[in-house]
């Protein structure tokens, strides 16, 4: 693997470790964040300080102009972005009658509209050179739906609807566009569940326990390598087997 690669809302959890893993493959990788700055610009110095290239880039992705800027910074200091990986987002459970319209209008806007905003400017560069990779991260709950997620899960089945429609649109320029789906997997947004919460939920998994954020980003890598150059526009479950 060579060139850039964009991975968005990667200063923790499976955006962490797929920048990580991405940049031991042969990518320089651009680390986005929005608010954890200390944190990104850990792993890009992590990555620096191991024979790897990498800077971190600040960016709200539901705003076009930041992400614009953003693109046009990742340009100058790691060159044009050959991959992209839309990982950037947000979770919060809440009964959906209390789901505020400013709630149920940022989750959208972070997922959704980020997923939106950055293939669109990366497409620019994509497209006149007739190559790139497009991974979006949505979730097992936008193939099913989740109770007391309902604006989460609108917003990750969004992020199919966006992926199987563009893979269409952009496969003349052999542009691949595909999607990950993880199921519970073991990160920080999992800290406010207790040990029996979790206890309970791997009793329902058919492979016993949670995945973990490298398991997601090995599919990640495999959705952008030479080995995938004929799979555009699938969804890839990365889930134990809770949804099959």
């Amino acid at each position: 693997m060579s060139g850039t690669v964009l991975v968005t809302g990667a200063s923790r959890g499976i955006g962490k470790s797929t920048a990580l893993l991405l940049s031991q493959s042969g990518y320089s990788v651009a680390v986005n964040y929005l608010n954890s700055a200390d944190a990104a610009n850990d792993i890009a110095e992590y990555i620096n300080s191991h024979g790897g290239r990498a800077g971190a880039f600040k960016a709200d992705v539901s705003e076009p102009d930041e992400v614009e800027r953003m693109f046009s910074e990742i340009r100058l200091s790691l060159g044009e972005v050959t991959a992209l990986v839309n990982n950037a987002g947000i979770a919060e459970q809440r009964v959906f009658s209390d789901i505020s319209s400013s709630q149920w209008e940022r989750m959208l806007a972070v997922h959704l509209t980020g997923a939106f905003n950055c293939s669109k400017e990366a497409l620019k560069d994509m497209i006149r050179r007739k190559s790139g990779s497009i991974v979006n991260i949505s979730s097992m709950w936008g193939q099913t739906g989740g109770s007391c997620e309902v604006h989460y899960s609108a917003a990750k089945a969004g992020i199919i609807g966006l992926t199987k429609a563009l893979a269409k649109e952009v496969a003349p320029s052999s542009i691949t566009v595909n999607c990950v789906a993880p199921g519970i997997i073991a990160t920080d947004m999992m800290s406010g569940f207790s040990s029996e919460d979790k206890e309970n939920m791997c009793a329902d998994i058919p492979l016993g326990r949670l995945g973990t954020p490298d398991e997601v980003a090995h599919a990640v890598k495999f959705l952008l390598s030479e080995s995938a150059r004929y799979i555009t526009g699938q969804v890839l479950a990365v889930n134990g087997g809770l949804v099959i």
